[in-house]
């Protein structure tokens, strides 16, 4: 469970309902939080938000999309210091018992891409075809996860604008009744509720998600890009040392020891 997205979501509605419900002179006025809650504008911000977001998607696109908030709550299964040693443990076994021996090996991987990868090797498959091979499904891992970056990033453009929407419903319906003094105040405190609700929508919920979406996509297109480059070098007969030299080029300078322990003498085998 990635206890940063849960924290981060749930202290910023705690912030926003503190600066709803507390009044300096009053102190804690539960009362204030129920004036913000306006079903019409819910409908219009929120319900207009993404009626348009599902008129701009299939629906298994759009249910897809909705599902992959799920995604922000779940911690990585990879590590990548572990991908490295896993490869530097293929490449010793490759030098010492040839590349066949990987077919046994890659019974043991759950990593479905990494295991493709060593059937291609096993199988004889020509270097610039193995690589084109997993550089294709690697774009196409990439397309999918853009799909549902860009649902968040859409549905966020959107809040805002509906939320624009329910005010200028709202201002209209004031200046109907102009007339009567009394009911300009309440009639403006509720359209401008619509465009509070449409910059929750976009800063509280979407713009989070599309980003957290955005930081795990990039670590599982280095981790894809990290198994490739290994892979191929074990292909090509390289020296399991100069394999890690490359594969830890991939780490900032602070994690590149976790990899060092790893087979360190059946790497000059």
């Amino acid at each position: 469970m990635d206890i940063a997205s849960i924290l981060g979501l749930v202290l910023c509605m705690i912030l926003v309902i503190f600066g709803i419900v507390f009044d300096k002179d009053a102190g804690i006025v539960v009362s204030n939080l129920f004036s913000f809650v306006d079903v019409p504008s819910i409908l219009i911000t929120f319900g207009g938000s993404f009626s348009c977001i599902l008129a701009s998607y299939t629906l298994p696109n759009y249910l897809a999309g909705l599902k992959s908030i799920m995604l922000i709550f779940k911690m990585s299964a990879m590590n990548v210091p572990d991908v490295i040693k896993k490869i530097i443990e293929l490449s010793n076994v490759a030098r010492k018992e040839g590349l066949l021996s990987l077919e046994e090996a890659a019974s043991d991987i759950d990593d479905e891409f990494l295991k493709k990868g060593i059937l291609l090797i096993v199988d004889g498959t020509d270097p610039e075809l193995v690589r084109a091979i997993m550089e294709t499904e690697l774009v196409s891992v990439e397309g999918r996860h853009k799909d549902k970056i860009g649902f968040w990033e859409n549905l966020g453009a959107m809040g805002p604008a509906w939320g624009m929407i329910g005010t200028l419903i709202g201002l209209i319906n004031m200046l109907k009744k102009m007339d009567d003094p009394s009911a300009i105040g309440p009639s403006m405190a509720v359209a401008l509720i619509t465009t509070l609700y449409g910059s929750i929508l976009a800063n509280w919920i979407c713009a989070p998600v599309a980003s957290k979406l955005k930081s795990k996509n990039a670590d599982e297109m280095m981790v894809k890009e990290i198994e490739i480059e290994g892979l191929l070098s074990i292909q090509a007969g390289e020296n399991p040392r100069v394999i890690e030299e490359k594969l830890k080029s991939f780490l900032a300078p602070a994690d590149r020891g976790s990899t060092e322990e790893e087979g360190g003498g059946e790497m000059n085998g």
